[in-house]
């Protein structure tokens, strides 16, 4: 079978393409990198591939709002070609400002570039800290259905945001995407226990870290597995109790999946 390809979105601002490139490179992809102009240009390009990766940084300096305009340009844009990308069961991750993107597109929650959903039942909101928030988290995840993932793993993963609170419209939003099973990940502590402030670090509603769609191909976190592809990345890696790269894991997950 043809290597899976992979396509790392770009915009100005974006600064996680390279190590999001490398980090599916190493898990098996043939990744690109493609600024969202020549994609606009060239829609096609989303036939050729089979996985679409929105990466970290800051699109656009934030200047409107986290993700903003990089999603105002995927409505207006690549509506169509999105969602016919897909309904072919192909799959998509949004990395930090990659998830605001997505939310902010409607490819979260529900899995359609619409402006009807954009932004309108979930949304990321500045940190409770009310500072930039930069360490390691653990996650645990808990979803059955998200394919990047199986549910019960914890993982350690690295954020660095501003605006990472996740916030669902209200209690009933928040009622159908766990009862839809799309809550892919979870803030817990070492010992795999919810808590409050650093544990959650940016007081995002039940501690939720990244969700996925209905059908578990398109997912969104605040965490950033590229910065964890290797047992070197992390702060703790000499003293021992890391055995795995954690984001290199969600990548090959992902590999495995379509491959």
């Amino acid at each position: 079978m043809a290597q899976p390809r992979a396509l790392v979105l770009r915009a100005a601002g974006t600064n996680c393409d390279r190590e999001t490139a490398f980090a599916l490179n190493k898990a098996g992809f043939a990744p690109d990198r493609v600024h969202i102009f020549r994609l606009m240009e060239d829609p096609a390009m989303l036939g050729q591939v089979q996985f679409l990766v929105v990466p970290g940084g800051f699109s656009y300096g934030d200047d409107v709002g986290a993700g903003k305009i990089l999603a105002n340009q995927m409505l207006a844009r690549l509506a169509g070609p999105l969602n016919e990308f897909v309904a072919a069961e192909k799959l998509v991750l949004g990395i930090c400002n990659g998830f605001q993107v997505l939310l902010k597109s409607g490819l979260l929650p529900w899995a359609k570039v619409s402006p009807e959903l954009a932004n309108r039942d979930a949304t990321l909101g500045w940190n409770d800290s009310g500072r930039f928030e930069a360490r390691w988290v653990h996650l645990r995840a808990e979803s059955e259905k998200c394919v990047f993932l199986p549910a019960g793993e914890q993982i350690s993963l690295p954020i660095a945001h501003g605006e990472g609170k996740f916030i669902p419209r209200d209690e009933q939003i928040l009622g159908a995407l766990k009862e839809g099973d799309q809550v892919a990940v979870r803030y817990v502590d070492a010992d795999g226990t919810e808590g409050g402030y650093p544990v959650n670090p940016n007081g995002s509603v039940d501690d939720i870290a990244g969700i996925c769609d209905p059908t578990g191909h398109v997912m969104g976190l605040m965490p950033h597995p590229e910065r964890f592809i290797h047992i070197t990345h992390h702060p703790q890696w000499t003293r021992g109790g890391v055995d795995r790269p954690d984001g290199l894991d969600l990548f090959q997950r992902a590999f495995e999946y379509l491959k």
